[in-house]
């Protein structure tokens, strides 16, 4: 027969409970491994340095008061991401402000149908390239991509952050902006379009590329 345990014995399944909370890792060395990632986060959504860091600080003291709430260290960073994003969020309401948004539809048919590298291969801005997309890639300087990509709407700028600059599949990143799965990969889509497009009409624009029917 099992021996009857003492008034102050505590139970195995506590123990237990207890040796867990003692294994998991303390919330400054599990931020840390994810600080410098999510600061480039900070500044995508929020445009500018000193309001990503305003963002960053404040994601880190929501998430340090939920971090008993998270369920495992390989979690912490989609975890940290969310957060950051609905801090994001809390911070422009709060400025009178709404998350821009656009309808799935608000794409044009003549979006939708773009292609960049046929475009490339139909204009050949380098007619004695055998590298014509990396060559175009290569016109442009990072603060030409930056300017591009942020001039995307949002909608479909994040999910395109997400899966392309942190590594998140679509559906972490489904996770991470609170959306269905099909909704992601809608938006990834239309995002991609939106940047080949962007980045041809950048080019010409700023006489990186000269078009077929000009002299």
């Amino acid at each position: 027969m099992e021996a009857r345990r003492g008034a102050g014995a505590i139970p195995p399944v506590a123990r237990g409970a207890d040796r867990a909370v003692e294994s998991r890792p303390a919330f400054a060395d599990v931020a840390r491994e994810h600080l410098d990632r999510l600061y480039g986060f900070c500044v995508h959504l929020a445009g500018d340095r000193t309001d990503a860091e305003d963002l960053l600080q404040e994601t880190l003291l929501r998430a340090m008061g939920a971090y008993s709430e998270l369920r495992g260290p390989e979690r912490a960073k989609g975890w940290l991401f969310a957060i950051a994003t609905n801090v994001w969020r809390d911070q422009l309401r709060g400025r009178g402000r709404r998350v821009q948004t656009a309808s799935l539809d608000a794409l044009t048919d003549q979006d939708d149908d773009f292609s960049l590298f046929q475009t490339i291969a139909i204009e050949d801005p380098f007619p004695y390239s055998d590298e014509l997309h990396l060559d175009f890639l290569r016109l442009f300087q990072d603060e030409d991509f930056q300017t591009v990509f942020g001039s995307i709407n949002p909608t479909f700028r994040l999910p395109l952050i997400l899966t392309v600059v942190h590594g998140f599949s679509c559906k972490e990143a489904a996770a991470v902006l609170d959306v269905p799965l099909g909704t992601i990969l809608s938006r990834l889509h239309r995002g991609r379009k939106k940047l080949e497009r962007g980045l041809w009409e950048y080019a010409v624009a700023r006489g990186l590329v000269t078009r077929a029917d000009e002299p």
